[in-house]
């Protein structure tokens, strides 16, 4: 990471402290959002606000900063003021006469490539080109030079240096497992330079090497082919389509997974549950433990193999307090893997494994609280596209239909459902309907992770902190979501919410939503896996055995097929998820708490607040930005709950990866 010295430095330098109590900072390229750098403003001690409008900047100072300060519950800071444009004279005229204006952008930074191009790249890809070009000094560059210098110095692809199979998977898994994104153009370049090859004339080059998920369907359903030719069933002549379905991809049959980086990341994917081991004769011929993690044999065998595997894996990529929030979101769907497979794995591996994992376990729950300290107040300025935080959704969903007049959305909302969950269902989901596709990612709740907060932060699609008056409550949900989308064009009847769903006949009460011809955008709460997390007392696996039974009963697979049938993209969260606890003891506040939770409690007096955390040293007294002044949390420390000592619950309202670290899953249907 470029830190200080890079392109983050020039820009700091320019953050002089006590210089003026105001800064106002043109920010048109985004630059004030990258998440190293908002850690490092603070730690300066500057706050960063983004101005949006008048109504919403307000909110923020008055009563999410300038009163907290005023009362000495945050540091005093000098504060910058960020215009997501170039021209500041779009601020109030008194903040114009009393803050110092200063500019930042891509074109001053990196003077000699491409704007378009450098623009459209991640902002953390900012420290890899500013070093190629310190190094590089490659002199003025237009838009195919700047996308090629990119290419090879970012992102370590030299499309001349690909020109077989095993070259181009080697590029392909190295990209897709660790989920790094490239912008289109970019992508667009190297297909053109790809099809100048002949040995990549029939690959789907536009489906594999732009999409994840795509790329993966395309490894899975050559796997068996592998396998056959492995097994030696092709010179025997049995003949491909007696062994394996028909390719929904062209391109090759057969493809070269015994490369040795490519068996690497294969190994890796079937550990990690991005391919599904599947039965095959091969499995009875002598074979390497990369190929065995792909074929299934005994289950009690395979899942103890696997857990093996996927630990040791787990064990060497626990992100740390310089990690970006997309390496926790990755992370945190390899851990959720890790828990489904530790909680079905046979008696004798989990007795056998039990103090690994508890210590690893440990590992990752002071990890995640660290980076939570340093990096978590950045989140909610981050853009929404692609949404990082859960209030990001409705304004990502708007984007998605903004200028389609057909456009249609349904947002469904499982309340409580935490990232292993969600592999429970998913798997569930899988069997019933074989044509749906999940383009599966992660968002991180509101911290505390309550009902109330995270999941009306959803539906208003703002921080809590703008919704103050029903921070304890979800009634204002329906009205919050209506307001969103009037204010982004549509009308009222475009716009419904409906809760409580969950059971058979509560799918009944959407038909006249989806019969109405001019409904536009649904927000849904599925809340059957909150009541059943509620009612729990068998600790996690109890809660995965029940999710699944939930999920063989097709509420879930119906709704879905009523909502894509009804013509609406459907995209699937959760407002926070859950974790398995011990009681520390229960505070006795009387009527005097405002919220109470088995995980968090929330005060509106400090003075309590503090008189309790005496009683609790080892809680945590959240303070982080966007929530109103009269939210103060008290969280439980670790995987503790304020239930009586020694009592065991399933519960919500902490900061534990499972609480934070939600689903977002796009639903698509193949077709049939």
């Amino acid at each position: 990471m470029g830190g200080v010295a890079g392109w983050r430095g020039r820009i700091l330098e320019e953050l002089a402290p006590q210089v003026a109590p105001l800064t106002l900072a043109a920010d048109p390229d985004g630059l004030l959002l990258e998440e190293a750098l908002q850690q490092a403003i603070r730690e300066r001690g500057f706050e960063l606000f983004t101005f949006e409008d008048h109504v919403a900047f307000r909110c923020a100072w008055e009563a999410g900063f300038r009163s907290r300060r005023d009362r000495g519950e945050i540091p005093d800071r000098e504060v910058v003021l960020r215009i997501a444009g170039a021209d500041i004279g779009v601020l109030p005229h008194d903040l114009l006469q009393a803050g110092r204006p200063l500019s930042f952008g891509l074109g001053e930074l990196f003077p000699d490539f491409a704007h378009p191009v450098v623009a459209a790249l991640d902002r953390s890809d900012l420290d890899a080109l500013h070093d190629a070009s310190t190094q590089h000094r490659p002199g003025r560059l237009g838009d195919g030079a700047t996308a090629d210098f990119v290419l090879r110095h970012v992102f370590g692809i030299d499309p001349a240096a690909i020109g077989t199979a095993a070259d181009l998977l080697r590029v392909l898994l190295r990209r897709h497992y660790r989920e790094r994104c490239a912008p289109r153009l970019l992508d667009d370049r190297l297909i053109r330079s790809l099809r100048q090859h002949r040995a990549f004339e029939a690959w789907p080059l536009e489906a594999i090497v732009s999409d994840r998920q795509a790329f993966f369907a395309f490894l899975q359903e050559r796997w068996p082919r592998f396998l056959d030719r492995i097994a030696g069933l092709a010179r025997a002549g049995v003949r491909a389509r007696d062994t394996a379905p028909a390719l929904l991809f062209d391109g090759p049959r057969d493809l070269p997974f015994d490369d040795g980086e490519v068996r690497v990341h294969v190994r890796s994917l079937f550990l990690d549950g991005m391919l599904r081991p599947v039965r095959h004769r091969a499995g009875d011929t002598p074979r390497d433990d990369w190929m065995a993690a792909g074929i299934r044999t005994d289950p009690d065998a395979d899942r103890s193999r696997r857990l093996q595997g996927l630990i040791e894996s787990v064990e060497g990529t626990v992100p740390d307090e310089r990690a970006r929030h997309h390496d926790w979101s990755a992370f945190a769907r390899r851990w959720a893997e890790l828990g489904v497979l530790w909680t079905g794995a046979p008696p004798a591996a989990r007795v056998r494994m039990d103090e690994r994992l508890a210590a690893l376990r440990a590992r990752v729950d002071g990890a995640f609280r660290v980076w939570l300290d340093c990096r978590y107040a950045g989140l909610h300025n981050q853009p929404p596209d692609p949404p990082v935080m859960v209030h990001h959704l409705p304004r990502w969903l708007a984007r998605r239909i903004s200028g389609d007049a057909a456009g249609k959305v349904a947002l469904v909302v499982v309340d409580g459902l935490a990232l292993d969950q969600w592999i429970v269902l998913r798997d569930v989901l899988v069997a019933q309907r074989p044509q749906l596709r999940f383009r599966e990612a992660a968002v991180f709740a509101w911290v505390p992770t309550l009902t109330s907060v995270s999941r009306q932060a959803i539906f208003a699609g703002a921080p809590p902190l703008h919704f103050s008056a029903s921070i304890g409550t979800t009634e204002r949900e329906p009205a919050h979501w209506t307001r969103f989308w009037t204010d982004h064009g549509l009308t009222a009847r475009e716009v419904a919410y409906a809760k409580r769903l969950g059971d058979g006949g509560s799918l009944d009460d959407l038909r006249e939503h989806l019969s109405r011809p001019d409904m536009r955008v649904l927000g849904l709460v599925v809340d059957k896996v909150d009541r059943i997390m509620h009612g729990i007392e068998l600790g996690a696996a109890g809660m995965h055995n029940q999710v699944r039974q939930w999920g063989e009963e097709e509420f879930l697979a119906r709704l879905l097929d009523a909502l894509l049938d009804g013509g609406f993209s459907v995209v699937l969260t959760s407002d926070h998820g859950n974790v398995e606890a011990q009681g520390c003891g229960q505070p006795s506040e009387g009527a005097l708490v405002d919220i109470r939770g088995a995980r968090a409690r929330i005060y509106s007096d400090p003075v309590l607040r503090s008189r309790i955390h005496e009683r609790f040293p080892d809680a945590v007294a959240w303070a982080a930005p966007g929530l109103p002044e009269n939210c103060l949390p008290l969280l439980a420390q670790a995987r503790t709950a304020f239930v009586r000592e020694g009592e065991r619950i399933v519960g919500h309202g902490g900061a534990s990866i499972e609480e934070v670290v939600v689903p977002l899953v796009e639903v698509e249907r193949t077709a049939e």
